[in-house]
């Protein structure tokens, strides 16, 4: 079974997942942690749970999703790995973040591109990369089928949707992202957006303003 594990961090209240099993290897996705206090709180997490990191994922490429990669690299000695569209966007990081005030260190390079359909296997689990573009080119969700949820970073939230203003963004695209790839994933998905809480894809199907409802 794999246990999620949320930590928020930085002005953008950001939220970095921790996932892990029972073999105690983890998964980081998206580290928005961007000082020393949020460092520790991530690290001192991994170290309490003796936890063996061997993945760290960008679900997209803006800065306050990945402006703790150089400090999980540093600290444990893992790359980040990313959908192949998002490399102009990551290597954007530190001059995303200068132009909201935040000093944010270059990421390092990635180990591995992803591309729709590829599998992130850690322990004894596995997640499907699912690229729902919209938000930014190369942004994507995480589908576990075993525990029935998916990470989504900035594509969906608990009532609302990604914004779509930002260089890249579309919103054509990020609703057809959500229409077909992530609700046929079925309404007892629970959902994990990249800010605010946990919602699942039945209430954002019945409930959710952007998204039109089925007249059946």
């Amino acid at each position: 079974m794999v246990n999620i594990h949320s930590l928020v961090f930085n002005p953008y209240q950001e939220n970095t997942y921790i996932l892990f099993d029972e073999t105690h290897e983890c998964v980081i996705i998206d580290p928005g942690c961007v000082d020393p206090g949020e460092q520790e709180d991530l690290k001192s997490f991994i170290l309490k749970h003796q936890l063996q990191v061997v993945k760290m994922v960008f679900t997209h490429g803006h800065f306050d999703h990945l402006c703790g990669s150089k400090f999980v690299h540093d600290t444990f000695s893992i790359l980040p790995v990313y959908h192949r569209e998002e490399v102009a966007l990551v290597k954007q990081a530190s001059m995303q973040g200068s132009i909201f005030g935040f000093n944010v260190e270059s990421p390092p390079e990635a180990v591995q591109l992803l591309d729709d359909g590829d599998l992130i296997s850690f322990g004894n689990a596995t997640l499907q990369v699912i690229h729902t573009p919209g938000h930014s080119p190369g942004s994507v969700s995480l589908f576990n089928d075993e525990g029935r949820f998916v990470i989504v970073g900035d594509v969906l939230f608990f009532g609302s949707i990604g914004r779509t203003d930002l260089p890249g963004g579309d919103y054509d695209v990020l609703m057809n992202s959500i229409n077909q790839k992530l609700l046929p994933l079925g309404d007892d998905v629970d959902v994990y957006p990249g800010h605010g809480p946990k919602t699942d894809l039945g209430s954002e199907r019945h409930t959710n303003p952007f998204i039109e409802k089925s007249p059946f």
